[in-house]
């Protein structure tokens, strides 16, 4: 039984590192400096972004064809016809102001309400050696290239799956957390997922990221 015990064991940690290695940790993310870090809460400084955009349902997690949108684009469904690497994390926003910096009236709050008739942005980041070349123009009018201005953000890492009770609970800890730092919001909420779907929810990279003055 001991023998059968360490064999798992070890099966175990082959597993995680196996997909650690070959998930999350083979692309490239979206560079940025830690100003301060206090457990799971950092403030951040990003440099700009180039995002590709498309409009979502937030709760659909990419069902509602989003994600697909995206992936095409990176699949070679631009001007150029040119595969392009994906990257992490996917950047989400909802309510009355999106990644984009569009608006759009009468949404309902993110803590409130049903997500489901929130529509929002889903985006990946354009890498940044095809960004610095020009990125290629989408082939879909419903994929947009944009930009994401640097800044400074607050952030909080967790783990689990982005559910609306999960994000609304994390927010207002990260919001929390900055009031007792004495940080002012300057923007709307993002939400970021660094692993696939298929990611067991306690091995998941989540944040949410606050732009502050």
């Amino acid at each position: 039984m001991l023998s059968y015990g360490i064999t798992a064991v070890c099966l175990g940690i082959v597993g995680y590192y196996g997909w650690k290695f070959t998930a999350r940790n083979a692309y490239e993310s979206a560079r940025y400096s830690v100003i301060s870090s206090d457990g799971n809460f950092e403030v951040r400084d990003y440099a700009d972004l180039i995002l590709v955009s498309t409009a979502m349902r937030f709760d659909a997690q990419g069902s509602d064809g989003s994600f697909s949108r995206l992936f095409r684009y990176i699949s070679g469904d631009n001007g150029q016809q040119q595969k392009v690497a994906m990257t992490t994390p996917v950047f989400m926003e909802r309510g009355s102001e999106t990644l984009t910096g569009e608006t759009t009236p009468d949404q309902t709050r993110p803590d409130g309400g049903q997500a489901g008739n929130q529509p929002g942005q889903m985006a990946f980041v354009v890498p940044e050696q095809v960004a610095s070349g020009g990125a290629p123009q989408p082939g879909n009018e419903n994929v947009k290239l944009r930009e994401r201005e640097g800044g400074r953000f607050a952030a909080i890492r967790f783990t689990g799956r982005m559910g609306d009770e999960a994000l609304s609970r994390k927010e207002n800890e990260l919001r929390q957390w900055m009031e007792q730092q004495n940080l002012t919001a300057a923007g709307s909420v993002e939400y970021a997922g660094y692993d696939p779907p298929w990611t067991p929810g306690f091995l998941r990279r989540n944040e949410i990221l606050i732009r502050i003055k």
